[in-house]
Parts: structure tokens; sequence; C-alpha cells
């Protein structure tokens, strides 16, 4: 992220560049409120000062989008429903996040009314175009949000995702969409959809910017009661070997020819970058799917506005007023057979997805025009949501990131799916596909681990550390008060004791990233004489580490002349 990062006098200019873009393009669908430029810019100048000041703004001066069913504080709500709409007297709390990041918002972007729909035309503001092709639809219901950074207007844009909001518009505009785990990002301030399947969600240009900005929003926040932390054993990589699922055929029967052909280039360039490719049956997750709109869960929908719909204000949109008015009418017992249904079906998709790093999918079936979606609203909405329903009813994370393009040029969309609070590992596999040697960090709760024998990479007690889901993160050495010795183990390890400044040498290891829940399994399994203890590095830091005891050091042969381990295999 520290390439983005901005001189202190370009946030004007940015500002400026921003309201000159947005007239340039001249898509008034896009925004239901735009801030005024007077407005922004003294916020632009303040934080230019504040800048010069030394404060730590890790995302100063980027511009954000934040779609209208997301409170920002003086600017009104609207849902897309203009009599709906009231004046929000505090921002949602990934707003005030962002904004305490440096973060500047320009303003509220249209959305399929109540979030309620992923074609982006539901609105009384008018169907957003596709920022690349104007006669197809952005996708919804993040529409605004979506278009407004790939118009090249919004740095970063919010959305939300319940059914696949946060992933679909990302597809079709050929950017980033990153869904985590269920209320690790909180949905405080949020006009609720189904209020047990809502995400806060983040688009941006690039895996960088996006994962940056979703990390900036995480965290426990007391006003949402269903927020989440990371738990203390979270996966903190991806295998450096990577096993990824693919839908088999059977299941990518709904893409439309050009979305196929893209699907198989696709795999093909993940597993030409090292991915292990293996056909899995996904009929199970689809058919789960449906119990989003077809099930008695759509009676969520009904208690987040039901009440408000039912009074027929002008500015509803027939279809979305449609959908909320019947979920209505639905009777508990069904709800609650749904739930079990639910239940099972995650149980089964943790099963299914346990020997695999990530499944990856297409994220929707096709591309269509406003024209074919005016004529024909209801069925292409449930194609575009056949990869994407079941994600948030599963507890599952995603991020949706492009694939190879179509034939004919256009963007096409894949999204890899993990079990819930996997979301590093999912980024990674993200990565890998883009061809980005370092993948950027959305889980930053890991505990620094240093190595210096068999757990090293390419040494026989390393796949210890793969398992807990550790993250190698770079070749480090010790200060000169160490020294190295050969123990008689099984197999074979070295024990490094601290001797005392000066009187040993640098020794050469590796360091990774651990989950504290990982770390405190791997002490209670630790067999002597080995322990853990703070090693000081060279560079400064520091860090928890391998070591002996003395006295089993005494007795084994010095090896501290190598400097390293893995140089003293190399010559016995």
């Amino acid at each position: 992220m520290t390439a983005r990062l901005l001189d202190n006098a370009s946030v004007t200019a940015r500002v400026a560049a921003a309201y000159a873009r947005i007239t340039e393009v001249d898509r008034p669908e896009v925004w239901i409120t735009l801030r005024p430029r007077d407005e922004l810019t003294a916020e632009a100048v303040e934080l230019e000062r504040r800048l010069t000041e030394g404060a730590n703004l890790p995302l100063a001066g980027l511009l954000v989008a934040v779609k209208d069913n997301i409170d920002v504080a003086g600017l009104p709500t609207t849902a897309a429903c203009p009599e709906f709409a009231y004046p929000a007297a505090e921002s949602a709390a990934a707003v005030a996040r962002l904004v305490e990041a440096g973060a500047l918002i320009l303003g509220k972007t249209n959305l399929d009314q109540f979030a309620t729909g992923l074609v982006g035309t539901r609105s009384p503001y008018g169907a957003v175009r596709n920022a690349l092709r104007p006669e197809l639809i952005a996708g919804g219901s993040s529409s605004g949000s979506a278009a407004a950074v790939a118009l090249g207007i919004a740095d970063i844009a919010l959305g939300t995702d319940t059914a696949g909001s946060g992933r679909v518009p990302a597809a079709l505009h050929g950017i980033v969409g990153i869904k985590a785990s269920l209320g690790v990002i909180p949905a405080h301030g949020v006009v609720p959809a189904c209020a047990d399947y809502d995400a806060v969600t983040v688009f941006a240009a690039d895996l960088d910017l996006a994962v940056t900005a979703a990390a900036t929003l995480t965290g426990a926040e007391p006003r949402d009661p269903r927020s989440r932390v990371w738990p203390a054993d979270v996966a903190l990589a991806a295998s450096p070997r990577p096993k990824v699922a693919i839908p088999r055929p059977a299941d990518l029967e709904p893409l439309s020819p050009a979305y196929r052909a893209a699907f198989a280039d696709t795999v093909a360039t993940l597993r030409d970058r090292g991915a292990t490719i293996t056909e899995i049956d996904i009929s199970e997750l689809l058919e789960a799917a449906r119990l989003l709109y077809d099930g008695a869960i759509v009676a969520e929908r009904y208690a987040a506005v039901g009440e408000f719909v039912s009074k027929g204000a002008a500015g509803l949109d027939p279809t979305v007023a449609g959908i909320i008015s019947a979920a209505g009418q639905l009777d508990a017992h069904l709800f609650a057979a749904d739930l079990d249904t639910l239940a099972v079906a995650r149980a089964a998709t943790t099963a299914l997805l346990t020997d695999y790093d990530g499944l990856l999918i297409p994220t929707t079936t096709e591309h269509p025009s406003i024209a074919e979606v005016a004529a024909d609203p209801v069925a292409i909405n449930r194609r575009l949501g056949t990869y994407t329903n079941f994600c948030n009813l599963l507890d599952l994370a995603a991020v949706a990131v492009p694939g190879v393009p179509t034939a004919d040029g256009l963007p096409f969309g894949v999204t890899f799916v993990v079990p819930g609070f996997a979301d590093q590992r999912a980024v990674d596999l993200a990565a890998l596909l883009a061809g980005e040697p370092e993948a950027p960090l959305l889980v930053r709760t890991g505990v620094p681990l240093a190595v210096f024998g068999a757990h090293l990479r390419g040494q026989p007690l390393h796949w210890q550390l793969e398992q807990l889901g550790a993250r190698f993160t770079g070749e480090i050495t010790t200060t000169d008060a160490y020294r190295l010795t050969a123990l008689d183990t099984v197999p074979p390890k070295p024990g490094l004791v601290r001797h005392g400044d000066g009187l040993g040498a640098p020794i050469r290891g590796e360091l990774f990233l651990v989950s504290p829940g990982g770390l405190g399994r791997f002490l209670a399994e630790l067999p002597p004489p080995m322990a853990l203890t703070s090693i000081e590095l060279a560079d400064g830091r520091s860090v928890i580490g391998f070591a002996c005891s003395y006295d089993a050091a005494v007795a084994a042969t010095d090896i501290t002349e190598h400097g390293g381990w893995v140089a003293y295999l190399q010559k016995h």
C-alpha cells in the first residue's frame, strides 16, 4: 500500500480530478447524493495539514463512494427509495473507519432498491449503466459503487452483499470485490436486507487496495450484535502448493457459452501458476442458494423493511415491492425448516471443502443488457445469483477478481470461496491468479515465529507450520549472541541458545506469522529439549522463536561456524 500513499500537496488535486472525471463521464445515475466540491476540498486541505504534522493515515486522500443503504453522517440515506429517506445522524462503523484512516467520502451511490437485486436497474433514480459498455447492466445491488470505481472516479467504494451484490458488479466491471466472513466488517449503520446474512463489502480496481481497505474495516463493533472478530486459530495463508476445487461440468451448465470458455481459460491460467485443480460436485451449494429468495429465508427482507413497503410509497420499485410484500405471507414453520436445511448444508460444505485451499467458481452466469433485464427482470436476476446466493447462507467468505476476459473482450469475473474466517486463503489464491509475487494481508492478527531448523521451508517438519496456516514473511538473522548446535533427535534438528552479546555468531533462519491459537497449540505439542523464547534479531526486533535447553546444547555438537542449519546440512 505504501506506493499509493499521497504526498501532502496532492490531496486537493485528487479531489479536483475526481470532480472533473464526474463531469467528463456524465453518469448522473451513479449517484444519489454527491457532496459539494467545496466541502470536500475543505476536508482535503485539513487532511493535508494533518499529514504535514505527521499524522499516521494509511488511506490518506483516497476517495470513497458509499452505497446509499450505508449511513454517512450529514447525508440522507435513501436505500434508493425517496420516501424512505432519513438524515443520518452518525456514520456507519465502516464509513467512520475509512475516514479515521484518512479517506474522503465523495457521496452516496445508486443501488437496487433496498439492496434487493443483482441487476442495478431497480431504482427510481435510474438504471445504472455499465462503466465499459453503457447498454449493458452494471450489476447490483451495489451498482453505483462498482461503477464509480470502474469509471475512475473513486479509489474505493463500499457496497453490501447478501446475495452477491459485492461480487456480481465487480465481475461485470473487471474490478475486485471483497466479501469477508460475515460480521468481521461490522454492518452497523446499514439498512438491513436480510440482517443475518448482510455483509459490508469493498470494491477497488486492484487486489492490493481492496484488501488494504477491507483490513481497515475489520474489528468488533459493540453496536452491531452480529459483529465478529478473527478467531484465535484463524488461517493466515494458503498452501504454497494450493489445491483448488472447481465445479464439475454439470454444475457449469448455467453459464453462457462465452463465460464457459472464459472460465476454462481462467482455470488453465491458475493451473499454470502452480495450483492443483480438482473437479467437485457443488450441487448441494447451488441447491442451498435457492433458499435465499425461493425459500422462507426471504422473510428477513420483510422483517427489515416490510412495514414501510406495505404502505405503498410512490417511489417503490414494483419488482422489489413484490418480493418483499410476498415475504410477509410466509409461515414461521417454513422459516424454521429452512434454517435446519441450512445447518445441514453448512456442515456438508465444510466437509466438501476440507481438503482444498479454496473453491474457484464463476462469479455470475452472463452479462445481460439493460433492455434484456427490462424484458425479463426476475428470471435474469435469479440466474445472475446462481454462484453467489449460497455464500452468506453457508457462512463462506469470498474474493471476487477478474478472470481471463471473454473472446469479445468483456470482463469475466471469478470468485475464490473459502469457509468462514479462511479469508486470507482466498486473498492468496486471488493473488496467485493475478500473478502477483506477494499477496496483501487481510488478516493481521498473526504472531511472528522464528524458526532455525527442521521447521524451515523444505525441511522435514515444515508441514506442521503449513497445517497451522502459518505465513512465511521472510528470511532473518539473529544478533551475534547465539550459538547453534546439532541435536541428536529424530528427525535431526539444531538447538539455538543465547550465550551473550558477541559470544556467538549471527544465525540464519526464517520468520512466519502464526495465529495466536496456532502458536499455543505449537507450544503445547513441543517436545523436549525444544522451547519457545524471545529471540533477538539483527534488525533490532525481538520475536518468539525456537531455542533449546542449555544442557541439551552443551551435550550436542557446536555448529555455529556454519551460520545456519541448512548450510550445515549441505556440508554433512
